[in-house]
């Protein structure tokens, strides 16, 4: 071991980064007064209940989060952690009223980015080789053994012959059958993580297979080949220039924080990067073995649990049960580790600083050549963001141990000071909760995951896997099911026609209508008030409850219903003051939820805010209504193309929507939607107008015809794709809806997809009940005399044609056979009866 020298005091070297996003103002508070008070936390640093959440600093909370490993695109695991601390943060930030300082890494040095990158150099550089197909052949068969050898060894059990694409298939089903029928491969429990990496491995084995077998080359088999490639050539590749590896970790950035945009995730206060904080881990380092907490071995430094504990201190905090899980243990250190570590004091021992082996990025230390380890980056970058001691710590729950328990002990180990006890680097340690898949953490080494971009492209919206989540207790494992999804589409929806609702009758109230108001904002309506505020409460208690979100989904799932209720009750529905306050303090929630990616703090719109709404500064307000007068324009001409003669249908001819608009633009409106319903009223007026005069056209079959279809098309086409929707009402104007232009005209192709589905239904019916009646007089044409004659399992039958004698035997018909061929006997009798009695002897 080598003693250490000349080390540097470690904050004065830091580097200093400049925050990427400005802390939010702290635009409101709710309940300010008693903030400080009663807000409790789950902590995994003191399991059970919540406990009460101080800050270091009275309205302030620093906070540093993992982020993600950049070597591979993020999966839905992911979007659940950076969800999680998205949501924590935003109640902290938009309810509570703190200021938050944000901090997140990229860890972007670490065994699987350097696997990938190095992997993948070797694949494309083999790929440039002149192969011919045998050479390449024998590439791919070494490498399908090699494979299964290592990660599937009941394939290649000694005594077996070799391993090749013919045999395979019979030897996974006998080796593996019970797994992949959904068993776990000891025959007992339910199956894990074990049970799935064992079916990522075999569906590489299945592609590579079906390469030999149709000599693909390379496709098919890549899987199998990388590892392959690295054990043969790894230390080939030069390290030297580490573009090899910055690229990768680059692309994934970018990748991972366009994912962030996409799922509307704040950005952090600031970022750090390993590869940006390379001296000042070295320096961190050798202020761990300068108190005694390290040793340098063989060109690696490991941290000394045992001096650790000795010294007072307290190792796996959080996970004291896992402490001596080797499997853990050896995750933690990286899979290019496992060959390293034999002058380690102890197994537990982990690497702060690893000797870089050949094809392996290196910097330069008083140790040799080599790169920090995994643990080792957060204690740096975080002190120098955040300093000796933080708030809140968070991340997933499967860093828990080893990585954060270590983060904690070197950390704890720097800021070591001797006779003054245990040092607390961190006061609360927020692990959100595993998202599992069929029983398993969903992981990329299992490759049992959905991509972010995947999910938003084909199964989710940002807003409802957001739901999703919100759902769900941050700290709690989730395992997303059909009712889950159901549950979060049925929240959505319901909350979504609420706003959509009473955006409508508020835009109704407002609208000129020969001077007549049909409804009004004065009147009765205490009892939803009083649900107002005892939903205030409510969703207070439930945020103040280590973020209870489930709660407070609830909560406002109840508001909405009684608001609806209240609007569908006549002897209310005119008062809509009290609607009016739930859907604003409803848009305030779901916008510090962070569900509406165009809603900005303070939130004190109504309903989800437009796209437009978001770029307001930019609309020019002619240009924007351009669709909607251009809709107008054709059904005015379509209208009067019909010469109707009604003189409410002249009346809405000669009333224009353009002075109305021209009130509405001069007023400053920037809203796409305000400024485009003096076009929709006057185009759904028109309509109105139409079906009201239709009980007069009873003589005109034709124009009446004609009238219909236009009122059909104004609704369901003109209409649906500027995103309008029109709901009829009894004695009053049709009530015009904005809803995303894609969800009517995905419902108008449903209705239609419907429609020929149950024409098609019933015109296969049809044919089938033809079918029916042309076999039934083809039957009934058959004198029963006849009916038997052609059978062959008869030789005799009597003057009625009834058989007499079985062919086979000779023996006369069973009594009980006769009777039943009797019986069908006097069945085609009567069925004869009635052919000759509609068609007489015709053939």
């Amino acid at each position: 071991m080598r003693s250490i020298a000349g080390t540097r005091p470690f904050f004065s070297s830091l580097k200093k980064l400049t925050p990427i996003a400005r802390q939010p103002p702290r635009y409101f508070r709710f309940y300010s007064q008693s903030r400080m008070a009663s807000i409790t936390v789950h902590n995994s640093l003191k399991p059970g209940p919540p406990v009460p959440f101080v800050p270091k600093t009275d309205g302030k909370i620093s906070w540093y989060a993992c982020g993600p490993t950049t070597y591979d695109l993020s999966h839905l695991g992911h979007a659940r952690n950076y969800l999680s601390n998205d949501i924590i943060r935003r109640i902290f930030q938009d309810y509570f009223g703190y200021e938050v300082n944000f901090v997140m890494n990229y860890t972007d040095v670490d065994d699987k980015i350097i696997i990938k990158a190095r992997r993948q150099r070797l694949l494309d550089l083999e790929k440039e080789k002149s192969y011919t197909p045998e050479q390449l052949r024998e590439l791919v068969s070494k490498a399908f053994q090699a494979y299964a050898q290592s990660n599937l060894p009941l394939l290649v059990t000694q005594g077996q012959p070799e391993l090749d694409e013919n045999n395979y298939q019979a030897r996974k089903d006998a080796a593996y059958g019970q797994v992949l029928a959904g068993g776990t491969l000891s025959g007992e429990g339910r199956p894990g993580d074990a049970e799935a990496k064992i079916k990522m491995h075999l569906n590489n084995m299945d592609s590579a297979a079906k390469s030999l077998q149709t000599s693909s080359g390379f496709d098919g088999a890549e899987d199998i080949l990388l590892p392959y490639l690295d054990s043969l050539y790894k230390e080939t590749i030069d390290t030297s220039d580490q573009t090899i590896f910055t690229d990768l970790t680059q692309r994934m950035e970018k990748a991972f924080n366009d994912d962030m945009a996409a799922l509307n995730v704040l950005e952090p206060t600031a970022v750090t990067r390993v590869t940006e904080y390379v001296p000042q881990i070295v320096s961190f380092v050798e202020q761990i073995i300068q108190k005694g907490f390290a040793y340098e071995a063989d060109g690696s430094v490991y941290f000394d649990i045992g001096a650790f504990e000795k010294a007072g201190n307290t190792y796996a905090r959080l996970r004291p049960e896992s402490r001596n899980d080797k499997a853990l243990q050896e995750e933690g250190e990286g899979s290019l580790s496992k060959s390293s570590g034999g002058q380690k004091k102890r197994d537990a021992d982990f690497a702060l600083w690893k000797q870089s082996k050949p094809g392996e990025p290196y910097w330069p230390s008083p140790w040799g050549q080599g790169r920090p380890g995994w643990h080792i980056e957060c204690s740096v970058m975080a002190s120098d963001k955040l300093g000796d001691n933080m708030d809140i710590h968070s991340g997933g729950i499967d860093l828990a141990f080893p990585h954060h328990d270590n983060e904690l002990a070197q950390s704890e180990a720097f800021f070591h000071q001797c006779g003054k006890g245990e040092h607390t680097w961190v006061n609360y340690f927020l692990h959100m909760g595993h998202l599992s898949i069929a029983g398993s953490k969903m992981s990329k080494s299992l490759k049992n995951f959905q991509t972010i971009q995947d999910a938003l492209a084909t199964t989710y919206t940002a807003r409802n896997m957001r739901i999703v989540f919100l759902m769900g207790r941050w700290n709690d494992g989730v395992e997303i099911s059909g009712d889950m999804r159901k549950q979060a589409d049925n929240w959505e929806n319901t909350v979504d026609n609420f706003f959509t609702n009473i955006k409508a009758k508020l835009a109704e109230v407002d609208a000129p209508t020969d001077g007549v108001k049909y409804l009004s904002l004065t009147g009765a309506g205490n009892s939803l008030i009083e649900d107002l505020e005892q939903a205030k409460k409510d969703l207070d208690v439930a945020l103040r409850n280590s973020f209870d979100t489930p709660g407070a989904m609830q909560v406002i799932l109840r508001l909405v219903r009684n608001a609806n209720i209240y609007m569908n009750d006549k002897a209310k529905s005119s008062n809509l003051q009290p609607v009016e306050a739930v859907a604003r303090w409803v848009t305030k929630i779901v916008g510090i939820f962070g569900l509406d990616a165009t809603a900005k703090p303070p939130y004190d719109g109504l309903g989800w805010g437009s796209s437009s709404a978001t770029a307001a500064d930019d609309i020019d307000p002619q240009t924007a209504i351009k669709p909607y007068a251009a809709a107008y324009e054709k059904v005015k001409a379509d209208v009067q193309s019909l010469h109707l003669s009604a003189s409410s249908i002249q009346s809405a001819l000669e009333h224009s929507p353009d002075a109305e608009f021209a009130e509405v633009e001069k007023s400053g409106e920037k809203d796409v939607e305000k400024l485009a319903l003096p076009y929709l009223r006057a185009t759904s007026r028109l309509r109105d107008e139409l079906r009201a005069i239709v009980p007069t056209l009873a003589s005109e079959p034709q124009i009446k015809q004609a009238v219909l279809a236009l009122s059909d098309r104004i609704r369901d086409y003109d209409l649906t794709d500027l995103g309008v929707q029109l709901d009829d009402q009894t004695d009053k104007p049709s009530l015009i809806k904005f809803v995303p232009a894609a969800k009517l005209i995905a419902a108008r192709e449903e209705k239609a997809s419907q429609l020929a589905e149950k024409a098609k239904q019933k015109e296969e019916a049809r044919k089938a009940r033809e079918k029916a009646e042309e076999e039934k007089w083809a039957k009934a044409k058959v004198a029963p005399q006849d009916m038997f004659k052609d059978d062959p399992k008869y030789t005799e039958w009597d003057a009625d044609g009834l058989p007499i004698k079985l062919a086979e035997g000779g023996e006369p018909v069973p009594k009980s056979q006769a009777k039943k061929l009797k019986k069908d006997w006097d069945r085609q009798k009567k069925l004869h009866e009635e052919y000759l009695a509609k068609f007489g002897g015709k053939a």
